[in-house]
C-alpha cells in the first residue's frame, strides 16, 4: 500500500494526480473524511466497488450504497430532490450529513435497480478536490475497526489497511461518531440518526 501524508486537509497537486490513477486503475483507497475515515473507491467502476464490498463484508444487494460528491451540482447527476432538500443540502454542507435521495437513472451500473442513494459532500477539502479532479462520484463506506483506537489514529488506520488497499491518504486523526442520516425519499425529511452535529432546517 502506498502512503499519501496530508495536512490540514491540503492535498498536492501530485497528490491528487497519483490517487486518481489508482482510482481509474480500479484501486481502493483509504481516505480521511469529516468524521470515520472511509475505504473508497471510483463510483463508475463495478469491478472496484465489488473490491471494496467484499473487503468489508456487505452485500450490495441489500445495503444502501453511499456515494461522496465535491458539490450539489453533481449530487444532481444521481439524485432526484425538491426544493426543500436543496435548501437542507445547500445550509448543511459540506458537512457531517448523509442525505437519502431518489435516485436518478444515471447512478453508476452497480447501483441499477436502486431506488434509494446515500449522498455525501464531506468537509474535508482533500477529499472534495479529489472528487472534484476524477469528475465522478466515489462510493464510500466506513473504515472496519475492533478498537477504538483503529478508527482515530491514522498510523494504526494504516497499519490494519496495509494489505487491503491500494493506497491511503493519512490525514488528521479521524473521529468516531458518523455521519448522520437524513432521509428525504418521502414528503418530510426524517432523521434516521443523529450525527456530530445538528440539522439546520
Amino acid at each position: 500500500m502506498e502512503t499519501l501524508k496530508i495536512y490540514n486537509d491540503n492535498i498536492a497537486e501530485n497528490q491528487i494526480e497519483e490517487t486518481i490513477k489508482v482510482l481509474k486503475d480500479g484501486g481502493i483507497i483509504v481516505i480521511p473524511t469529516d468524521t470515520l475515515y472511509a475505504v473508497a473507491c471510483d463510483a463508475l467502476n463495478p469491478k472496484a466497488i465489488e473490491k471494496v464490498c467484499k473487503l468489508k463484508g456487505i452485500n450490495p444487494e441489500k445495503t444502501n450504497l453511499s456515494i461522496l460528491c465535491n458539490d450539489i451540482s453533481m449530487v444532481s447527476d444521481y439524485a432526484k430532490f425538491d426544493n426543500y432538500a436543496f435548501k437542507l443540502m445547500k445550509d448543511n454542507t459540506p458537512g457531517p450529513f448523509t442525505f437519502l435521495f431518489r435516485a436518478a437513472s444515471s447512478l453508476p451500473r452497480a447501483f441499477k435497480g436502486r431506488k434509494i442513494v446515500g449522498i455525501r459532500i464531506p468537509d474535508n477539502e482533500a477529499v472534495r478536490k479529489l472528487v472534484e479532479t476524477l469528475g465522478n462520484p466515489l462510493l464510500s463506506t466506513s473504515i472496519s475497526y475492533e478498537d477504538q483506537d483503529y478508527a482515530i489514529n491514522p498510523d494504526l488506520i494504516e497499519e490494519a489497511y496495509e494489505d487491503k488497499v491500494d493506497l491511503m491518504i493519512k490525514g488528521e486523526d479521524g473521529k468516531l461518531q458518523p455521519s448522520a442520516i437524513i432521509d428525504c425519499t418521502g414528503n418530510n425529511p426524517e432523521i434516521m440518526r443523529e450525527g456530530p452535529l445538528p440539522l439546520n432546517d
